[in-house]
């Protein structure tokens, strides 16, 4: 992939929406500010055992007041490590940890069976939990490999989904769900292919699930570039983003603030004051959705 001639900032400012972007926390995310309290709410939180999970996502989330975060992983010691992290930022927080396999139908069942029985129901569920496996060209690729993007990115994003909202207590109960995605979604990369195109089918989900449920806000956010262990090396040059913009993005998201973005995808570095300001062009519009391009309609021929 030839992105040495890019220059650093290409991956902000090629995506950007708002006049305003931003590469770190600022105050109208800042999860400690009292207009995006958490108080109350029981968040999910899905590849929370390293990465943005741990050190941006569930912090944010601790800091922001939530009455309790559920860690998911498929590593029960490190999602410990992430649990004593979270009650030295949030003494108050109640943390369940629950090693589950995203991808398996029982094990998720067996998650919310968990989440159930200590809190109820969740009221916002964040999937961050993602593998890009079988990177190479389509031709030359493990189809094996290639498929396993769509057990756990699409599959899982489905399961997971579809539990939280089995779990709520009425059709009319308010709720959130937040999935990371990628803007390798929208775009081509076919030495990534499965990844993307995984990545893709559950950003429709999303699409699919606001316009069903809507008691439910339902946004894809792409987390843009972040130090995690999924970077790949011909990236690492250009300007990376900070995990706690990510987590002040993804609470910002949880609140009421953000309903009118149901549906749509949101990139982390756009400013979210910017994007209020837009409400009623992104409304009026149907901005911010994937769409098939190109004049349609018999009436063109007329």
């Amino acid at each position: 992939m030839a992105l040495a001639h890019l220059s650093p900032d290409h991956f902000v400012t090629s995506l950007q929406f708002t006049k305003h972007v931003y590469q770190d926390v600022y105050p109208s995310i800042n999860p400690s500010n009292p207009e995006l309290s958490l108080a109350g709410k029981v968040a999910i939180i899905t590849g929370a055992s390293r990465g943005m999970g741990a050190t941006g996502i569930a912090p944010a989330f601790a800091r922001a007041g939530a009455k309790a975060i559920v860690l998911v992983a498929t590593n029960a010691e490190k999602l410990s490590a992430v649990e004593a992290t979270l009650k030295a930022v949030n003494s108050h927080v109640q943390v369940l940890s629950v090693a589950t396999d995203i991808s398996n139908a029982k094990s998720v069942a067996e998650l919310f069976a968990k989440v159930k029985a200590s809190f109820g129901h969740a009221d916002i569920l964040i999937n961050n939990a993602a593998i890009l496996a079988g990177a190479g060209s389509i031709m030359d690729g493990d189809p094996d490999q290639w498929w396993r993007n769509f057990e756990v990115n699409t599959k899982g994003a489905f399961l997971l989904a579809q539990n939280f909202l089995k779990a709520l207590p009425s059709p009319s109960t308010p709720a959130t769900i937040v999935n990371l995605v990628t803007a390798a979604a929208w775009q081509i990369h076919p030495f990534m292919s499965g990844y993307s195109i995984s990545k893709l089918a559950a950003l429709q989900l999303m699409a699919q699930i606001a316009t069903a449920n809507p008691n439910v806000t339902t946004i894809s956010l792409h987390p843009g570039l972040v130090e995690t262990e999924m970077l790949q090396d011909e990236f690492r040059h250009f300007n990376l983003d900070s995990p706690a913009l990510i987590g002040g993005v993804a609470v910002w998201l949880s609140t009421d603030k953000a309903k009118f973005l149901t549906g749509r995808v949101m990139v982390s570095n756009w400013s979210v004051d910017d994007l209020v300001e837009r409400k009623e062009e992104i409304e009026a519009d149907n901005l911010l959705r994937i769409d098939f391009t190109g004049k349609l309609g018999k009436s063109q021929f007329e």
